[in-house]
C-alpha cells in the first residue's frame, strides 16, 4: 500500500493526527500505544523535538498499521531523512513547493500548511495529499467554510491550532475532513496515561460529531 493510500485509509478510520511535539524516543512507543488504543492511526513527530528521527523510527517499527511521519518539515533535504527512518507522512507549518515535490518524489503523503486560497491551490497543484490549515484559530470555522466554497470538492482540509474536543463539530460542519491535534493532546512531560485520557476524549468527540464518516 502506498503512503497516500494508507493516509486515506487511516483518515477514514479516524481523521485525527496526533502531534507529539517534544516527545522523546524513550517515551514514544508508550505514548504511541496509548494513542492507538484510543483509535488513532496518524501520528506526527515534529522535527524540532528531541531526536525526532529516532522517535519516528521507533513508532514506525512498533506500529506498522499506523501512518507515522514528521511535522515542522521546513527543508526538502529533511524529506528523505524522514523516509529513511520509516516515516510516511510529511507535515509542514508552511507551503514550500520544493518540500511537497520532494515528498511526492519519495512517495510520501504530504500536508503543507496553508491559510489562503492562493496557498491552497498552489499546494494542490504541486501534489499535496491534503491541506493543513494553520493556524486554524486565526480563521476559525468561518474561514474553513469560505475555503471549502472555492476549493475542489476532493481537496481535504485539516485545521491545526487550538483544536479541542468541543470544537470538532463546528469545524466539521464547516467542511473540515480531519484535524491535527497538538498541545491539547500531548505536551512534554505527560505520562502515557494522561495522553490516553485526552486521546479517548478526542476520539469520543469525533464519533459524536461524525466528521469524515
Amino acid at each position: 500500500m502506498t503512503a497516500t493510500a494508507k493516509f486515506d485509509s487511516c483518515l477514514r478510520r479516524m481523521p485525527l493526527i496526533a502531534i507529539l511535539r517534544g516527545v522523546t524516543p524513550e517515551e514514544s512507543v508508550s505514548v504511541g500505544q496509548a494513542l492507538l488504543d484510543a483509535g488513532f492511526t496518524l501520528i506526527e513527530v515534529p522535527l524540532n523535538s528531541p531526536e525526532p528521527l529516532a522517535s519516528i523510527e521507533a513508532l514506525a517499527q512498533a506500529f506498522p498499521e499506523a501512518l507515522i511521519g514528521a511535522g515542522t518539515v521546513l527543508a526538502p533535504d529533511d524529506v528523505p531523512r524522514v523516509a529513511g527512518a520509516g516515516g510516511q507522512l510529511i507535515v509542514a507549518p508552511n507551503f514550500d513547493p520544493e518540500v511537497v515535490r520532494e515528498a511526492v518524489r519519495c512517495g510520501l503523503a504530504c500536508l503543507p500548511g496553508v491559510m489562503t486560497p492562493t496557498e491552497a491551490f498552489a499546494a494542490l497543484r504541486v501534489g499535496a495529499t491534503a491541506l493543513k490549515v494553520f493556524p486554524a484559530e486565526l480563521i476559525g470555522p468561518a474561514g474553513i467554510k469560505a475555503l471549502r466554497a472555492v476549493l475542489p470538492p476532493e481537496a481535504r482540509m485539516l485545521p491545526v491550532g487550538g483544536i479541542t474536543p468541543e470544537s470538532l463539530l463546528a469545524y466539521g460542519n464547516a467542511g473540515a475532513a480531519g484535524f491535527g491535534i497538538g498541545s491539547a493532546l500531548y505536551r512534554p512531560g505527560m505520562t502515557a496515561t494522561e495522553v490516553a485520557t485526552r486521546a479517548r476524549a478526542f476520539a469520543s468527540a469525533w464519533r459524536a460529531c461524525g466528521v469524515g464518516k
